[in-house]
């Protein structure tokens, strides 16, 4: 089925680009946040960015204009999920605050609507226990940048229909996507979890003196064919992000992947090196 409308719920990074690749492809889509300065700045971004893509060729300027007129920017949540098919989460990463969101979302959607969550980290189980319609809620992973990458993750519980797993897999192919179905909830799906991997054992490597940073970062990119090494790719992320990944991940019981939370990330947040954002994080990029 094609679906009526699409609701994103978070303007952040993740949910403007998630919601404009959704205007661009054609469905009506609402991207909701909580204040209007969110909203403009959301706005804002997208317009450098496609401005950006479309000097560089990479999408035309009449999709970019189509995008825009197909996206309404709202503070009205109950009535853009009201009037949406599909419903896609993309607020902090923070179980408490989207158990809450989902909760009133169940309360407003109307049965058939379809509850998303784009968290790799907080399976939707979590969010669909003690729902009216837990059999709606799944997991859509999109990668950033949403506008570039292709890749989708659709996750499913035991609690999910088939019919949901299904509508998620046909959306993000509207979308332009190339979905994975991942058919058992696991934490961090399957890309961040084999990135887990290299980011959590290149960070052992350096903090037990094996190699330093800019060797394991060339090993990476030149014997695996990366397009960069971990430790350049944690500060494109953010540091604060990575660390927050290991956090949420030293959570998780009876996991073979789970590292110890790393010293390193720890001391670069508490001084404030955060990677790229902040100008410094494992590298320099202040020079």
């Amino acid at each position: 089925m094609k679906e009526s409308a699409i609701t994103v719920i978070g303007g952040g990074t993740m949910g403007r680009e998630i919601a404009f690749v959704a205007a661009m492809s054609g469905f009506q889509t609402y991207l909701v946040d909580i204040e209007e300065r969110f909203l403009d700045n959301a706005r804002e971004q997208l317009t450098t960015s496609t401005t950006r893509m479309t000097e560089r060729q990479r999408v035309s300027q009449e999709a970019v204009e189509a995008g825009f007129q197909n996206l309404t920017f709202t503070i009205d949540r109950d009535t853009a999920v009201k009037n949406s098919s599909f419903v896609i989460e993309a607020i902090i990463e923070d179980l408490g605050t989207k158990q809450q969101l989902f909760a009133e979302l169940d309360k407003i959607a109307a049965p058939e609507t379809i509850l998303a969550s784009n968290s790799s980290s907080i399976v939707s189980s979590k969010l669909a226990d003690g729902l009216k319609h837990p059999e709606r809620v799944c997991n859509v992973h999109f990668f950033n940048p949403v506008l570039q990458m292709t890749l989708v993750e659709v996750v499913g519980g035991e609690h999910t229909a088939q019919t949901t797993v299904d509508r998620a897999m046909e959306l993000a192919k509207a979308l332009g996507k190339t979905p994975v179905h991942i058919e058992k909830e696991i934490f961090g799906f399957i890309v961040n979890r084999i990135l887990m991997a290299i980011v959590g054992e290149a960070l052992h490597l350096y903090e037990e003196g094996y190699a330093s940073i800019e060797d394991i970062d060339t090993a990476i990119k030149e014997g695996l064919s990366h397009p960069m090494g971990p430790f350049t790719l944690m500060d494109l992320v953010g540091v604060d992000i990575n660390l927050g990944i290991q956090q949420l991940a030293a959570q998780e019981r009876n996991d073979h992947l789970v590292p110890d939370v790393s010293p390193t990330l720890s001391k670069l947040v508490e001084q404030g090196k955060l990677g790229r954002k902040t100008g410094t994080g494992f590298y320099n990029y202040n020079k």
